[in-house]
């Protein structure tokens, strides 16, 4: 299932699962993700999974490379991937305020705003890994019909709770950021809660999301 085992620096790992960004190689990187996870291997600090790889860090006090890498290697990964999918609801406002880039998709994707978010709305998304910044989820996969390149010069600020599209992804801003996705909403759901020291991601790798056109007012007077 891994295609190799490499040394990133003196503290860490990377799992390569091959070269592909799809849901199928995905779902290998969680399913090894949650088995570490669940492993609590003694000296691992930190797992970082991607569109196909998984990042281990380990404390060089407590371990080192060829000790994580055989128990990587002798690990037995259970289906953990399809235990238990989270499956979120995210609302969005699509208003002319907060649907920043709608004009521009409408003319580099020959559609209608109506059809790109009937598009949009009319599907469910995998959640295949969190960053960029903190707990930002990259959900996929968009629509063909729907995906569009990154804005030519990214914004120096994208608004909180921002709704953007670019390839085949979907994503929601979690802070205040510079980017360069195109924006269609703005949701006033908290993706991230900082209070919280665990578990403070809203979607985690390997959930689904589900997003849900709501007015103006119902954005207002949103309450968690």
């Amino acid at each position: 299932m891994i295609k190799n085992i490499s040394n990133l620096g003196d503290a860490a790992l990377y799992c390569d699962f091959g070269t592909e960004i799809n849901k199928e190689t995905n779902s290998k990187v969680i399913k090894y993700f949650r088995s570490v996870k669940k492993k609590e291997i003694e000296g691992i600090i930190n797992l970082t999974p991607s569109y196909n790889k998984l990042i281990i860090s380990f404390d060089l006090k407590k371990t080192h490379f060829k000790e994580i890498k055989k128990k990587i290697e002798n690990l037995d990964v259970n289906d953990s991937i399809s235990e238990f999918p989270k499956k979120i609801e995210i609302p969005i406002c699509c208003t002319d305020d907060f649907s920043l880039d709608i004009k521009r998709l409408e003319e580099k994707l020959s559609l209608k705003r109506e059809k790109i978010y009937e598009n949009f709305f009319n599907k469910e998304y995998f959640c295949y890994m969190t960053g960029f910044i903190a707990g930002m989820p990259f959900l996929g996969d968009l629509d063909k019909n729907l995906r569009a390149n990154r804005l030519e010069t990214p914004r120096v600020k994208v608004p909180k709770g921002s709704v953007g599209l670019t390839e085949q992804f979907a994503n929601v801003y979690t802070f205040e950021s510079p980017g360069g996705w195109n924006i269609i909403g703005n949701t006033p759901k908290k993706i991230f809660d900082s209070s919280k020291t665990e578990n403070p991601n809203l979607v985690s790798p390997g959930d689904i999301v589900v997003f849900k056109q709501i007015s103006f007012e119902n954005y207002k007077n949103y309450n968690e």
